[in-house]
């Protein structure tokens, strides 16, 4: 993207406030007792699996659909019972919603030409947000001879061009091949840096939110999960859900208990038993990522200060950065990262293994 033009903005970037927002279709309760704040300026993203809300809290904020209570404030205006056309915010839908008989520059100009702009200001407009996304020499082209990358950008120029004070996006980069994606999220995000927009990220995929966004909230079943910095839900996770969802997660289920000066949990099975320096007492469970485990032939050193699991190996990954084991330890089946280095044999299934965990990095969650 060409990043030397600037479009007139709306002055100082606004928050979005959302209190307690319930929305319901029929008997189905959907949006549950939402309440959110949205820095301004803040790159945010909803993220969930399909079907938790996130697409329709978007759609809320847009003025596509109609909460039963509760506020949407734009700045300092709830603009919960305004149409679309009246919330001054922008959307990018996962389809682009190209007009396919019209040129990319047309295609940019229609939200101009929509609100009456003077036909003196629509041209420099268009010009300064192709330029801006790169596309300017592709402005006589039509969506169906430019490649999913270009009509994403031509969707965000045509967005962009009205100057919203709220970005919102709809899985925007869905329809791309994965390294198109990578690229197209950085870009992204230089744009909305750039901007210095408020922007509104929807997406199921949990490495698009944790690359672009400055906080996520997580969502399941029309609840919040959890709101933090994509660092703060990985190391902080407040539940079991936001633990399995974001990152890849074991997660063994037992007891923890008082033992002499300490806590230790031991898994219902007893396979499993990790002293904790502080933990929640009762029925817990314990969650740990693959790359805190280390993995070594039985019978080798055991380093000091961890926690030994006996265990073996049941299936190997190849994952080119790592390789990735499947190690059983009693009931349980343990996912293990090793580095993977050039000339290093990985070790077979059925290997004998001690796997070792640091315990100031499981966290302990209740069930």
């Amino acid at each position: 993207m060409n990043q030397n033009v600037n479009l007139a903005g709306h002055g100082s970037p606004v928050g979005v406030d959302i209190k307690g927002v319930n929305l319901s279709f029929g008997s189905t309760h959907v949006l549950k007792g939402i309440d959110l704040q949205i820095k301004p300026g803040e790159f945010f993203a909803f993220l969930g699996p399909s079907g938790c809300g996130k697409t329709t809290l978007l759609r809320l904020i847009a003025g596509f659909e109609s909460c039963q209570s509760g506020e949407v404030l734009i700045g300092d205006r709830d603009v919960a019972h305004l149409p679309p056309w009246r919330r001054d915010v922008g959307m990018v839908f996962q389809s682009y919603a190209l007009w396919p008989h019209m040129t990319v520059r047309r295609n940019v100009a229609f939200g101009l030409e929509e609100r009456k702009f003077p036909r003196a200001e629509i041209g420099p407009r268009v010009e300064a947000a192709l330029d801006l996304v790169g596309l300017l020499e592709l402005a006589e082209r039509r969506p169906s001879q430019l490649s999913g990358g270009q009509q994403q950008r031509v969707a965000l120029a045509r967005t962009i061009v009205v100057e919203p004070q709220v970005l919102l996006l709809d899985e925007p980069l869905s329809n791309l091949d994965a390294k198109l994606r990578i690229q197209m999220r950085r870009e992204l995000r230089l744009l909305q840096r750039k901007l210095s927009l408020t922007t509104i990220f929807v997406t199921h995929d949990q490495e698009e939110a944790n690359t672009t966004s400055d906080r996520i909230a997580v969502i399941e079943q029309g609840i919040i999960q959890q709101v933090g910095s994509p660092m703060e839900l990985y190391d902080q996770p407040a539940n079991l859900f936001v633990a399995n969802f974001l990152g890849v997660a074991n997660v063994v289920a037992g007891t923890v208990s008082q033992e002499g000066d300490g806590l230790s949990f031991r898994s219902d099975d007893g396979a499993v038993t990790v002293a904790l320096s502080a933990a929640g007492q009762g029925p817990r469970s314990i969650v740990f990522r693959p790359q805190n485990l280390t993995i070594q032939p039985a019978g080798q050193p055991a380093p000091e200060g961890l926690t030994e699991l006996a265990g073996k190996v049941s299936h190997m990954e190849f994952l080119g950065s790592v390789v990735r084991y499947q190690v059983t330890v009693g009931p349980h089946f343990l996912l293990v990262d090793s580095a993977h280095q050039k000339g290093v044999v990985p070790m077979e299934e059925g290997t004998d293994v001690n796997l070792f965990i640091n315990n100031e990095l499981v966290i302990d969650l209740p069930n």
